[in-house]
């Protein structure tokens, strides 16, 4: 079963607000990539994030595009500089989660996944973008399985 990371929509600027919100285009975005991940019926159970106000509010947006039966959650550990390696252990495939959180910290939790490291970069994340992890058979490693982005270059 997956598992989904989301790095929050764009946000206003921080010098605006220690704890900015969404900015228009960042609300824009993240709709529009909650409803295409609705129509490709992305089933997460529960949606967790950071509290910071703009990861609180992607993941309300996901939520109301994806309805999650189990709603959407705060929780500790996936602000940006938190430790990656500390809530992956906890991680398990047939919960169909979906975490939305911050940069450095959603890049390393997915290297960790991947690789058992933090570091190399595995995965570049945008604001609003989807990045689909699957447990591989053997039950240890994650692997990247899709990714949904706003921007294609």
């Amino acid at each position: 079963m997956p598992l989904y990371l989301v790095q929050h929509g764009k946000a206003l600027p921080k010098e605006d607000h220690p704890d900015p919100s969404l900015s228009e285009v960042g609300i824009v975005e993240t709709r529009r990539i909650a409803q295409v991940a609705a129509g490709y019926r992305i089933n997460a159970n529960c949606i967790h994030h950071s509290g910071k106000s703009r990861a609180r509010q992607t993941a309300e947006i996901f939520a109301e595009a994806l309805s999650p039966a189990n709603g959407i959650k705060e929780i500790e550990g996936i602000n940006p500089m938190d430790d990656a390696t500390a809530i992956a252990p906890g991680l398990k495939p047939e919960e169909d989660l979906m975490l939305v959180g911050h940069l450095p910290f959603m890049s390393r939790l997915t290297a960790y996944l991947i690789t058992g490291r933090i570091e190399p970069q595995v995965f570049k994340f945008q604001n609003s973008g989807i990045v689909c992890l699957d447990m591989l058979p053997e039950g240890k490693n994650w692997a990247i399985l899709w990714s949904l982005m706003p921007l294609i270059p």
